[in-house]
């Protein structure tokens, strides 16, 4: 596998499994859903998996194992691909650090903020609807949601009643889930806004029971106060041990490799990778097939410099183009992000141990020891999701781009902010859930290990503007709750008018880092996208995509779960043809 972290490549291998970071310590030679793919396959003991990983192990990764600690992960750290956007647009011409994974777990499990969120049944109905395969509905994903999920008791062992849904939630798989550990400052204030404002911030049970609309508990890949990615659980010590599964770190693929062709279709079953950039490269050949899971930024870049693209860019790009498939890298949708800050008082909030190094010492110990106390969390322990008012003008303008009457366009964040300063901070994060700007991944370059260029397009639509203003409303709609009145002191941003709005948001919005859509899912038979619903690449034989580049538009919701939940099919998939 490539994973660019993944790619399961299928070979016959030695009979001792294991990770090793040399090709030389592969036995007879020779990202997210990777992981999870090539668990799957080697349940069969017939087929042998090989995984290609760029980057190097997570374990004894400190960093990676404490949840509090994701913040530190990225960005310029060994543990990012430390890539930066082009100018945006949108953003007044500034560039963006863009994080992606570069540990064996890949971006969404290893390094990010933990945050588990289905999304809706809409946006799984709509995928369904889009590619005409009923197999990727709500409905008919359910067993793979459960087969991911271990739902497992939080840390400190709380009693959780009326803080989820049980029946919606699995536990028997494989990665672990569960609720906050750890009770933070707001906490309390949070939920009790719900009661007393209720309508777009009525209180939800359980916001990954497909209908998510409303504030409810955070769901995180938490288990037992250790962050969990597919990484820690689908290759955990009773799978990698598995003498037909086998993962190679620190290789950096370059291309994948005709290998023939058949009825009008070129096959592709090499991959070229070398140990790190600028060592000697290495070809290996899969049996059955190459299976691409480099993420919504590396899966496009290796297929663009393996000639499989729009030809006339491969061309300017200096690349020999090989397959004609212009939608590589195109369609990229991802989340913005909008930091809002309100002054408070108490010093309770996250910066308290961010100035006392011996109080953050002992939060270490704490987790070190027990694995209780703050550390056990993410950074948020609620989470809200709102629609715009039936009668916002924008809706009157454009098709309403959520996948359906359940689904939010905004999401808030709720955090105790970690903000350096001597003062302490309430947080709202906004976010666009339905962002109708549309970016892309592509090459300037014919060196497979140049960068990726990477365009986000931020809030280059009118619509995702007009909702980030409107979810800064409503997050100051929440924030002036009575509950917040003996709190909150003063918000640090005061715009009002819609020009000082934009500005505000054009100057201070990032990216929640939920890329997807670059190697985007259609109809078989349709003349774009980049695969067919069984995630074959369109036009050639021997080269299948699994992770979240396939989602054809972005859930309404972070994109760890669905990407999960797609690699969780995809397996079946390749299970069901070999």
């Amino acid at each position: 596998m490539v994973q660019r972290s993944l790619i399961p490549f299928l070979f016959a291998l030695g009979s001792v499994a294991k990770v090793v970071e040399r090709v030389a310590d592969l036995p007879g030679l020779q990202g997210t859903a990777g992981n999870v793919v090539a668990n799957r396959l080697t349940e069969n003991p017939k087929f042998s998996v090989l995984v290609l990983e760029a980057g190097g192990s997570n374990e004894n990764v400190l960093n990676s194992m404490v949840p509090f600690y994701c913040t530190r992960l990225t960005p310029q750290t060994p543990y990012d691909w430390n890539f930066t956007t082009t100018p945006q647009a949108g953003l007044n011409g500034r560039k963006l650090a863009y994080s992606r994974g570069h540990i064996l777990g890949g971006a969404a499990p290893s390094v990010n903020f933990l945050g588990y969120t289905r999304g809706t049944s809409d946006d799984y109905d709509r995928y369904a609807k889009l590619v005409g395969d009923p197999g990727w509905s709500w409905d008919h994903l359910q067993p793979y949601f459960r087969k991911n999920e271990k739902w497992t008791t939080p840390a400190d062992n709380h009693n959780t009643t009326g803080q989820f849904n049980p029946s919606v939630h699995g536990v028997n798989g494989i990665n672990s889930v569960s609720l906050p550990g750890f009770p933070q400052s707001i906490d309390r204030r949070v939920i009790q806004a719900t009661s007393e404002l209720g309508g777009d911030f009525a209180y939800n049970l359980d916001t990954n029971s497909g209908h998510h609309l409303g504030v409810g508990w955070t769901q995180s890949t938490i288990g037992k106060g250790v962050r969990s990615s597919s990484a820690t659980s689908y290759l955990g010590p009773e799978f990698i041990k598995r003498s037909n599964l086998h993962v190679l770190l620190h290789a950096q693929v370059a291309r994948v490799l005709q290998t023939g062709a058949a009825a009008s279709k070129r096959s592709f079953h090499s991959v070229e990778m070398t140990e790190g950039v600028g060592g000697p490269r290495h070809v290996f050949t899969a049996l059955k097939e190459v299976i691409l899971s480099a993420g919504s930024i590396g899966t496009p870049h290796i297929l663009l410099n393996s000639g499989i693209g729009d030809t006339n860019s491969l061309i300017a790009a200096g690349i020999k183009p090989l397959v004609h498939l212009p939608s590589v890298g195109q369609n990229l949708s991802d989340h913005p992000l909008t930091g809002n800050t309100w002054l408070v008082s108490g010093n309770d909030t996250f910066e308290s141990a961010g100035r006392n190094a011996s109080l953050a010492a002992q939060q270490l110990q704490q987790w070190q020891t027990t694995k209780t106390g703050p550390l056990v969390d993410g950074t948020f322990n609620q989470v809200g999701w709102v629609r715009l008012p039936a009668n916002a003008t924008v809706l009157d303008k454009y098709q309403d781009p959520s996948s359906g009457p359940h689904t939010a366009h905004f999401e808030l964040i709720f955090t105790p902010a970690p903000v350096p300063s001597d003062w302490t901070f309430l947080a709202i994060g906004t976010v666009v859930l339905t962002p109708m700007s549309r970016g892309s991944v592509t090459v300037n370059s014919s060196n497979p290990f140049d960068p990726p260029v990477i365009n986000p397009n931020f809030l280059t639509h009118e619509f995702d503007i007009f909702t980030m203003r409107e979810a800064i409303r409503s997050a100051r709609r929440f924030a002036a709750a009575p509950v917040w009145s003996d709190y909150i002191i003063s918000s640090t941003n005061n715009a009002t008018t819609d020009a000082d709005l934009d500005l505000y948001i054009r100057n201070g919005t990032g990216s929640i880092f939920h890329p997807v859509g670059t190697a985007a899912m259609s109809a078989r038979g349709a003349n774009y996208g980049v695969v067919d619903p069984d995630l074959l690449v369109k036009g050639v034989s021997g080269l299948r995509i699994i992770d979240a580049s396939v989602l054809p538009v972005v859930p309404a919701g972070h994109t760890q779960a669905a990407t999960y939940v797609f690699a969780e099919r995809g397996a079946d998939l390749v299970k069901q043809v070999w």
